[in-house]
């Protein structure tokens, strides 16, 4: 009730004026009613000549009276104004009329003062507006309240069909909106939902279109707000956010909860010299941890958040009976992906030639939202060349233009260049084609690509990969280092073209060494902890994050790195020294085209299996 007093308290304000405005008008008007007889001054002076005046009163500029009988309207009262007796003898020396007259100042007088004061509470409202936010409400005056976007069913509009890819996922969540549907029913053994979902998961792999579609399945309202809306640089203006979301959210229940990006909000407290228990991030915290105490699902109140970074929220988060139930949204595999494309194809307008299953092998690790990029760069591309309908062309240029960056056919490399990019080039193709286990080259360029490629292989996985064994990782460790054998063999001397192709080379060698185990020297141990986080480069290129050994130990790790990859370079030299004809005449070929497609690389890969076959005989 207070609230509400302070939120009409200016409308008030607005009365109390308009009820002092009207009654200073109602005083004039009545004065005017009390106003008798208005005679002239000349008839005044008759009427004194005449006796018929009782009594006067006399100001500076009128004189009031009563007459001893009445005037021919039934008037005793009457009113005159003053006038210079000296002119006034002179006026009835010639038997005129006269009367005086006084300037009506009323409105002047009025205005004078009502203007200054309505526009300074003109200009008092206007501030108390911006403080206040305006319509947005998100002002000073209202800093406590909640930013969260609230959505009905039919702003929603989003189901369980719309999702694809994460079936898993979708099916942990069905049963709440089975729940937010028949709570009654659901809790009929006792049971109770968890009070808090989280969604972890990579960035673009559906976690916030998985709760929106929680929300349209089971048709309640849906408060979508991000964790930094919620802190402010005024303390505990955070945690008022918080009450106030739950106080809307439990006045509209059932209803769905959602707050994304949760780590701007719940990152462990106390971590670092800043860590205090009077921050407002803090404060903003604890009042939400209070607030998941304090519901009760059974009411239909269902919490959802989602995160990237799960290794930083704050432990009582997490526990039991306050996130109960985290539910991995992961980037799709093949099938996945299939899914996810035949959603986003039906968008758009696709020639009969493309397949979904040949496009989900085009991009393996690409999440739900890097393969609807996909869609829409291969449909701008098709409209580009103003064609009907987008071709599997298109799709491999989109893929190209996303793996690899936008072509830069104007950045003019010297003949020098452009014959060392296509050796090296088809150093790392040749590598690949004659090493078992390798992705399958789909296409080498010697065009420039990106910030600083000059050419690029691309490679294709046949399957998507979970595991890898040493023999993989030492023959990926050789591809990556064909185009640098490639230089050695032919020139006789390095470049700098091969700078991204060693720091991925060195990665995979430490991982081998301190993660994975794989080193004679320093035997099945792992030396580095790999942190877990969604946001970092994963797999064995992923660097080591935390490691706790002495000088000695990080000497001979050190050393068996460099032992690795030396092998791994000598290995891929005499590889390319067995098949320098085959190298040269490629790489003049590339030269000749610029562009090595799929269609052109069989042949390559034909001689190249024949050669090894040869030289496996001999």
């Amino acid at each position: 009730m207070k609230d509400h007093v302070k939120e009409n308290a200016p409308f008030h304000i607005v009365y109390w004026i308009a009820a002092i405005l009207g009654v200073i008008m109602l005083q004039y008007l009545v004065a005017g009613v009390e106003q008798t007889a208005r005679v002239p001054y000349s008839e005044f002076a008759q009427y004194l000549q005449d006796g018929r005046i009782e009594e006067v009163s006399i100001s500076d500029q009128f004189i009031r009276g009563k007459l001893t009988s009445p005037l021919p309207d039934g008037e005793t009262r009457f009113i005159t104004t003053r006038v210079d007796p000296a002119f006034a003898a002179d006026l009835e020396k010639y038997g005129v009329k006269f009367s005086g007259e006084v300037e009506n100042t009323f409105l002047r007088d009025f205005l004078s003062w009502v203007v200054p004061t309505a526009l300074f509470i003109g200009v008092w409202f206007f501030l108390i507006r911006r403080m206040m936010g305006g319509a947005a409400g998100g002002g000073l005056m209202q800093v406590g309240k909640s930013r969260a976007k609230v959505y009905v069913e039919s702003d929603t509009k989003i189901t369980f069909d719309d999702v694809a890819g994460v079936d898993e996922a979708k099916d942990e969540l069905k049963e709440i909106v089975a729940f937010l549907k028949d709570p009654a029913d659901y809790g009929r053994l006792g049971g109770r939902l968890p009070k808090g979902i989280l969604l972890v998961g990579p960035p673009g792999t559906g976690k916030t279109l998985l709760a929106k579609a929680i929300a349209g399945e089971a048709k309640v309202p849906f408060f979508s707000i991000s964790g930094s809306e919620f802190v402010e640089m005024f303390v505990g203006v955070g945690a008022a956010r918080v009450r106030d979301l739950f106080e809307q959210a439990r006045a509209r229940a059932p209803a769905i909860i959602f707050i994304d990006e949760l780590d701007a909000l719940g990152r462990a407290r106390g971590v670092g010299p800043l860590g205090g228990g009077h921050d407002e991030k803090e404060q903003t915290l604890n009042q939400l941890l209070a607030e998941l105490d304090g519901f009760d699902s059974s009411t239909g109140l269902v919490l959802l958040a989602a995160t990237n970074r799960p290794e930083i929220l704050d432990p009582a988060l997490l526990r039991a009976g306050r996130f109960d139930r985290q539910i991995l949204v992961d980037r799709p595999d093949k099938v996945g992906r299939v899914q996810i494309l035949n959603v986003h194809l039906k968008k758009a307008k696709i020639a009969a030639e493309v397949n979904p299953e040949t496009l989900a092998e085009l991009t393996p690790g690409f999440t739900g939202a890097d393969l609807a990029n996909l869609v829409n760069e291969a449909t701008l591309l098709a409209t580009r060349r103003g064609a009907d309908a987008v071709s599997m062309d298109d799709f491999t240029r989109a893929v190209e233009r996303i793996v690899a960056g936008l072509e830069k056919r104007n950045r003019l490399l010297n003949p020098k260049e452009r014959e060392v990019v296509a050796y090296h080039e088809m150093g790392h193709a040749l590598v690949a084609m004659s090493l078992p286990g390798s992705d399958r080259v789909h296409k080498v360029s010697i065009i420039p690509r990106g910030v600083g490629a000059l050419g690029y292989t691309i490679q294709r996985p046949t399957e998507d990969r979970f595991l890898m064994t040493r023999e993989e990782l030492q023959n990926k460790m050789a591809v990556l280092l064909g185009g640098r054998a490639a230089e050695w063999v032919v020139y006789n001397h390095l470049s700098t073209g091969a700078a991204d192709d060693l720091v991925k080379v060195t990665d995979i060698a430490r991982a081998m060494v301190t993660r994975y185990g794989m080193s004679d020297t320093l035997g099945h141990v792992a030396l580095d902890r790999e942190q877990q986080t969604f946001l970092a480069p994963t797999g064995p290129m992923a660097a080591p994050a935390q490691h706790d050994y002495g000088e000695k130990t990080a000497d001979a790790i050190d050393a068996e790195v460099r032992t690795i990859v030396d092998q791994a370079f000598e290995r891929t030299v005499a590889l390319l020294k067995e098949r320098r004809d085959l190298l040269e005449r490629t790489a003049k070929a590339l030269l000749a085209k610029e562009t090595l497609d799929e269609a052109d690389l069989v042949d390559i890969s034909k001689e190249v299996a024949a050669l090894g076959r040869a030289n496996a005989a001999e």
